[in-house]
């Protein structure tokens, strides 16, 4: 899963900020252009125009007031996903987010979730730029879809879009927030952030009416307090480690964990509270341990129990213990550069604080219907009978629906509230990142940015290449001069490596693979570069081991030493036995020769750690080079 790049790579980082500027962009126009739609319909409206066909203009009734536990949910979460949506946007989050994130979240669980998670995390290292900004806006769109849509149906279905993206970001970015590894504590944050996100986006997207009832309130509270009991009783579970501030001279389980946290990079004063507590509980683990489990029991029960006189108190308790876990055991949550979300203890406490407001019974207002004609001419004395328009079927023409109509579909844009206008710019700004996404994963070639930071800036040139007459693996005479009319793409390998030289074979394999049907005129060619292991022999059997004898354009050539030493001086390619004879070191190149001979490009085919991500990376950026040469002559 690792690509190898190291998480600050300047290449990576300054394409990652480029995609994000540029999709900001078009996340801006986008709201431009809903906005011009929506004020444009409104202008255009006729003066009069009803907003309902048959009808004359009405004042729009007042909306019911939004329940404070639901506002609570839909404005904290909002801005929880916003704040996560930045986190994201860390330089190091591209290349860093599968091997320091993702990987060691599932290092202790048990081996089909790492497959899971680590086949996510590889998908991610194959398309790094298009992943992280991806999660970036999915996760900015959601934060402002939840902030702008406070009722009606746009906002139930951003509470939907909050469960849906808060799965996936459970089940791959927390392994299923560690509930399958061992060693499961609420202090840790389990069971993942995640979880109550979508929760949170679950409770939101449920309609009005159930927040107008305190059964709501009560089922939040006895979900929050049988899950406040079982962490409970985890915690006080023996041999966990919890109970010892030390064990076998070393920090026990808490104390080890508060300890990495304060080696993080962060303010200093925030790190030596960490340290402070640290050493607090290494030697009073137990009295810890003791005020953790209790506190979680008792509040748990109280929780379960719904005694009006003990809930608020447990709120404030729950709060301070919560504060306490996220500053001196999460240490927040966002510190190192690589934090994603300010971990589980606000979102715990956003829960349990809107399912308190929902205690309260919220008044349903009573609204008089609007009068209409009909209305207005019946109530008048002496009026009579009113006669009603026969139904339409909902039809025009009888063959589309009533609110297809232009008009109607004029009145509705124009009809529309601030609220669900930004809706639709949020749900955009949501789609902007999930469609990339899911078109980068479904190619199955990795971006050739890996291969481009590891190889350095592509130097473009124009020059004839020199020629050269040498052997290829079936004992055919090749010349450069012979290839003319393809496009060749030229390499040196040493046939006896086993280290880099292979992988190296298998780019340009790959290459041709990725290449199709334009391979038939494209040559994959390898020149020997050992001057001890260069025999006809060596390469053929180098071929064979590296599966290149089914690729038809593939040429590794060799010959006399001379002949040899004479190319890698033309071709500027370093090739000496190394001291004590261990191994031939050898300039790792690769030049792009076009149709008529001139090398265009050159640059380093080192293949580095050789990586799956960075093996398919260099593929695409060879493949890329032969496909720009192959209309030029």
């Amino acid at each position: 899963m690792n690509s190898g790049i190291n998480a600050n790579d300047p290449t990576v980082v300054a394409a990652f900020r480029a995609a994000l500027a540029h999709q900001g962009m078009i996340a801006l126009a986008f709201f431009l252009l809903v906005a011009l739609v929506w004020g444009g319909a409104k202008a255009w409206l006729p003066t009069g125009t009803s907003s309902a066909p048959g009808q004359g203009a009405q004042p729009s009734p007042g909306r019911p007031m939004e329940p404070a536990g639901l506002q609570l949910l839909r404005v904290g979460f909002g801005i929880l996903w916003l704040f996560d949506g930045l986190l994201q946007a860390q330089p190091a989050m591209a290349v860093g987010l599968p091997s320091k994130v993702i990987e060691p979240t599932a290092a202790s669980s048990p081996a089909w979730v790492q497959h899971l998670v680590n086949w996510a995390g590889a998908s991610w290292s194959y398309h790094p730029i298009q992943a992280a900004s991806a999660a970036v806006w999915i996760q900015v769109g959601i934060g402002i879809w939840l902030l702008v849509a406070p009722s009606g149906w746009w906002s139930r279905a951003a509470g939907l879009a909050s469960v849906g993206w808060g799965l996936v970001v459970w089940v791959f970015g927390e392994s299923f927030g560690g509930i399958f590894a061992p060693g499961l504590t609420w202090l840790f944050g389990a069971p993942g952030a995640a979880l109550f996100y979508c929760a949170a986006g679950a409770l939101i997207a449920l309609p009005d009416a159930a927040w107008r009832t305190p059964r709501l309130g009560r089922a939040i509270l006895a979900g929050m307090g049988a899950f406040l009991a079982g962490m409970a009783l985890l915690q006080a579970w023996p041999g966990r480690g919890f109970w010892q501030g030390t064990a076998h001279g070393r920090p026990g389980t808490l104390a080890s964990m508060t300890q990495s946290m304060a080696q993080t990079s962060q303010p200093h004063s925030i790190a030596a509270l960490v340290r402070a507590f640290t050493s607090f509980d290494v030697t009073h683990g137990f009295a810890v341990n003791l005020v953790v489990v209790a506190a979680l029991a008792l509040i748990g029960v109280a929780f379960l129990t719904a005694w009006r006189p003990v809930l608020l108190p447990a709120v404030v308790a729950l709060g301070v213990l919560c504060l306490a876990g996220w500053v001196l055991v999460q240490d927040m949550g966002i510190f190192g550069g690589l934090g994603t979300d300010p971990n589980s203890m606000i979102p715990v406490m956003l829960v349990t604080v809107g399912g308190y407001l929902a205690l309260t019974r919220v008044p349903v207002p009573v609204t008089e219907p609007a009068a209409g004609p009909a209305a207005r001419a019946a109530a008048e004395p002496g009026a009579g009978p009113v006669p009603v328009p026969a139904p339409t079927g909902g039809t025009t023409q009888g063959r589309w629906p009533e609110w297809m109509r232009p008009a109607a579909l004029h009145r509705s844009v124009a009809a529309a509230t601030i609220g669900s206008v930004a809706s639709v710019g949020a749900l955009g700004v949501v789609l902007l990142g999930a469609v990339p996404m899911a078109a980068a994963q479904a190619n199955p070639n990795a971006a050739p940015i890996l291969a481009q930071s590891l190889a350095g800036s592509v130097a473009p040139m124009n020059f004839p290449a020199k020629d050269f007459q040498l052997t290829d693996q079936r004992g055919h005479r090749v010349t450069l001069a012979s290839l003319r009319g393809k496009v060749v793409l030229l390499t040196f390998l040493d046939p006896v490596c086993t280290s880099d030289c292979p992988l190296i074979a298998q780019e340009f394999k790959a290459a041709g693979q990725i290449l199709g049907p334009n391979a038939q005129h494209v040559e994959l060619v390898a020149v020997a570069a050992n001057p001890v292991f260069y025999q006809l022999s060596y390469t053929r059997a180098f071929t064979r081991q590296e599966g290149m004898s089914q690729v038809p354009n593939w040429l590794f050539l060799t010959g006399p030493v001379a002949q040899l030493r004479q190319v890698w001086k033309n071709y500027a390619i370093a090739a000496e036995v190394e001291p004590a004879g261990s191994m031939v070191g050898h300039t790792e190149v690769a030049y792009v020769i076009d149709r008529a001979g001139h090398v265009r490009e050159e640059f380093e085919d080192d293949p580095g750690p050789g990586t799956a991500s960075t093996k398919a990376s260099f593929a695409v950026l060879l493949a890329n080079a032969a496909r720009q040469y192959l209309g030029r002559s």
